[in-house]
C-alpha cells in the first residue's frame, strides 16, 4: 500500500509517496524524472551501511547508473566543511541542471543536500529519500534547506523544493528506538498546531505507532505531510502561516545550542520539550486551559519521550542565557522574538506580544525542577 500526498506548487509541484517498499522500487519511481540514466547519491555512513546497496541495486535494475558520496553521520556534518565537500563532489561528478541528486538519509542529509542542489549551477533537481521519522514527517517536505552556523541552527540556506519525496515506512524499522521517538516530537507538533483530532488519535494509537504498526505509521506520516503541505502551499517562504510549523522550535533551537548540537538532545526531543514549554507558556498567559500542558506531558511521558528540561542530561545555562540563545532564532523580526503559542490543543498562532519576564519565569521554574 503506497499513498500519495500531492504538494501543488504550480510548476514546482511534486508528490510525497508514503508506504512500504519504496526503497526497493526507487528505480521505477525515479526513472521518469531522468533525462539520462544516471544519478548522484549523497548519504551518511550509518544510512549507507543499512540502505545504500539496496538503493543502488534498485536503480541498477532500471538501468540507472549511480555514484555515492558518504558523509560522516551527525549534526556536525550540517556545516560549511561537509557542504563544500558535497558541492565540489557533485561538480566532479559533472552533475548538470537536468540531472537529479538523491538525498538518502535523515534531516541532516536532506537539509544539506537540498541546499547543495539549490546552489549548484543555480539550482539542480533533487529527490528526498528520508530514512528517519522526523525527516519523513517534516524536513523532507516543504523546500527548506540549509546548514548551521556557529551563531545558530539553520541560519544559512535557501528555499528549494524537491522533485519527489519517497518515504519508505519500512526503513523506520532500522531506527534506534530513541531516534524513532524523537521523530514523534514532530508528529505530535502537528496535532498541537492545527488538528486536535489528530492529537486525540495519537493519544490512542501512540503505543502502536512506537511498536511498529504499519498502518499507524503510514497514517501518522501521511497526516503530518498533509498538514505541512497545506501550510507550505499557503505560505511557501514563511511570511505568515508557515511560521506555525515552528511550534516548539524557538525553545528547541536554544536548547540544541546550549547542548552543543550533540546527542545529549536530539532535534525531535528538543521539539517535544519545546512544545511542552510553549503550551505551558500559553497556559500561564491565560490563552489555554491549565490542563493542556499536563495532557501533553502525560502523552509524551507515556510514549517514553522527553518532555521537560529535567530530561536533558548534563548542565544547562541559566534562564537569561537560554533566552539570549532564543534571540538567534530565525523568527526574530526587527529584533523582536516571535513565539508560536496556542489557544488550546490544535489552535496555534504566532505572536510577538510576549513579555520577556514571562519567558524568563517559565525557564527559571523549569530549570529549578531539574534539581
Amino acid at each position: 500500500m503506497i499513498e500519495t500526498v500531492h504538494v501543488p506548487l504550480g510548476d514546482r509541484a511534486y508528490d510525497v509517496r508514503i508506504g512500504l517498499g519504496l526503497l526497493d522500487r526507487a528505480g521505477a519511481e525515479i526513472a521518469p524524472l531522468l533525462h539520462r540514466p544516471r544519478v548522484a547519491i549523497v548519504t551518511d555512513a550509518h544510512v549507507a551501511a543499512l540502505h545504500l546497496a539496496g538503493l543502488q541495486a534498485a536503480l541498477s535494475a532500471e538501468g540507472i547508473q549511480s555514484e555515492a558520496l558518504v558523509l560522516p553521520p551527525g549534526e556536525s556534518t550540517k556545516g560549511w566543511t561537509q557542504f563544500s565537500r558535497t558541492v565540489e563532489w557533485l561538480l566532479d561528478q559533472r552533475i548538470e541542471r537536468r540531472d537529479v541528486v538523491l538525498a538518502l538519509g535523515g534531516g541532516v542529509i536532506g537539509d544539506l543536500v537540498g541546499f547543495a542542489a539549490a546552489v549548484l549551477r543555480r539550482g539542480v533537481r533533487f529527490v528526498q529519500m528520508p530514512t528517519s521519522l522526523l525527516a519523513q514527517v517534516d524536513s523532507s517536505v516543504g523546500g527548506k534547506t540549509g546548514i548551521n552556523a556557529p551563531q545558530g541552527k539553520n541560519l544559512i540556506g535557501a528555499f528549494h523544493q524537491p522533485t519527489l519525496v519517497l518515504a519508505d515506512i519500512g526503513v523506520l524499522d532500522t531506527l534506534p528506538r530513541r531516534d524513532f521517538l524523537a521523530g514523534c516530537g514532530e508528529v505530535v507538533k502537528y496535532g498541537l498546531l492545527g488538528d486536535a483530532d489528530f492529537f486525540d488519535w495519537l493519544e490512542t494509537n501512540g503505543t502502536a505507532l512506537a511498536a511498529g504498526d504499519v498502518a499507524a505509521r503510514v497514517y501518522a506520516v501521511r497526516r503530518s505531510v498533509e498538514m505541512k503541505a497545506d501550510i507550505v502551499v499557503r505560505d511557501e517562504t514563511e511570511q505568515g502561516d508557515r511560521a506555525l510549523l515552528n511550534f516548539g522550535h524557538t525553545f528547541c533551537h536554544a536548547l540544541e545550542s546550549a547542548t552543543g548540537y550533540s546527542d545529549r538532545l536530539l532535534h525531535g526531543e528538543g521539539v517535544a520539550i519545546g512544545c511542552a514549554l510553549a503550551l505551558e507558556l500559553s497556559a500561564r498567559l491565560g490563552l489555554c486551559a491549565q490542563e493542556d500542558p499536563s495532557r501533553l506531558r502525560a502523552h509524551l511521558a507515556g510514549m517514553g519521550m522527553k518532555c521537560d528540561l529535567a530530561d536533558i542530561d548534563g548542565p544547562l545555562p541559566d534562564a537569561a542565557a537560554l533566552l539570549d540563545l532564543m534571540g538567534q532564532d530565525k523568527k526574530v523580526v526587527d529584533g523582536q522574538l516571535r513565539f508560536v503559542l496556542a489557544r488550546g490543543i490544535g489552535a496555534a498562532f504566532v505572536t510577538a506580544d510576549v513579555a520577556r519576564d514571562a519567558v524568563l519565569d517559565l525557564l527559571a521554574d523549569n530549570l529549578r525542577n531539574r534539581r
